[in-house]
Parts: C-alpha cells; structure tokens; sequence
C-alpha cells in the first residue's frame, strides 16, 4: 500500500512540476516580404540605370517599421562601377509640389547615400522626383513598376 501512495504522490508531483514551469517557448522564423519596384532610369553616360527598390511595411506602420533596400546598377557605363545598395528607413510625406494631397515616400539610407524621394502615382507605380517634390520633365523614364 505504501508503494502505491509512494508512485501516485510522485506522479502528482511530476505533474505539478511540469505545469509550474509554463508553457514552452518556440521560435517561429517569420519571413519579412516587401513590395518590389523596378525600372530602368535614363543615365548621360551609360545604357540605363537599373534600380529596384523594396519596400517592407506599410504606410500605416511606425516608421521604425519601415524599412528598405535600394540597388542601382549601371548598364555599360565606361567606369564600370560597383552595384550600388542601400538599406535604411521610408517615411511618409504628405502632398508634391503640384498637389497637396499627392502621397510621397522618403527614402532615408543608414550611413552614407543619398535621400530618395517617390511620388505614389497609384499602388503599382512609384517615379522619383526631386527633395523639393517636383516632378522632373522627363518623368515618364524616371518610373519603377511594382513587381
């Protein structure tokens, strides 16, 4: 009898011991995705410019929780130089030069790179314009489209 008591208080236990110590924790990796623009942009002296730019959050979000990464390759350029990318935060800016209520996103690179500025022309097309907010005049070659 006493071998009994002795087993079912010790199952009892065990039992309690693995309730007190809560729930396990998992790690779940949770794939961040973006929205990917892309275009070739005019270049004086080369064949083209290509730039992607994907952007990861929303507009709605913190900016904390807007981020980007930018990569501008140079086709046939005589110097050849290195792809260039960027990474850092996007803001959203009310209103362009030509309409307050257009919607803009700030590009804003960590470290070293220059400030980007797209005006949201609708949800599949982005075109740079300058950090005043106008549309440059040959803004038809200066569009990205959503991939």
């Amino acid at each position: 009898m006493q071998i009994r008591t002795l087993l079912a208080g010790s199952a009892m236990l065990a039992l309690l011991a693995g309730c007190a110590s809560g729930p396990t924790e998992t790690t779940q990796q949770v794939e961040v995705t973006g929205t990917t623009y892309q275009g070739t942009l005019p270049c004086r002296n080369c064949d083209g410019i290509d730039l992607g730019v994907t952007l990861v959050g929303e507009e709605v979000t913190t900016s904390d929780g807007r981020t980007f990464k930018l990569r501008a390759a140079y086709r046939a350029h005589p110097e050849n130089p290195p792809v260039e990318n960027y990474s850092g935060n996007w803001a959203v800016l009310n209103g362009s030069a030509e309409d307050p209520g257009a919607t803009v996103y700030e590009l804003v690179p960590n470290g070293e790179g220059q400030t980007y500025y797209f005006l949201k022309l609708d949800p599949q097309t982005l075109e740079l314009i300058d950090p005043q907010r106008r549309r440059f005049e040959n803004n038809e070659m200066l569009r990205l489209n959503r991939q």
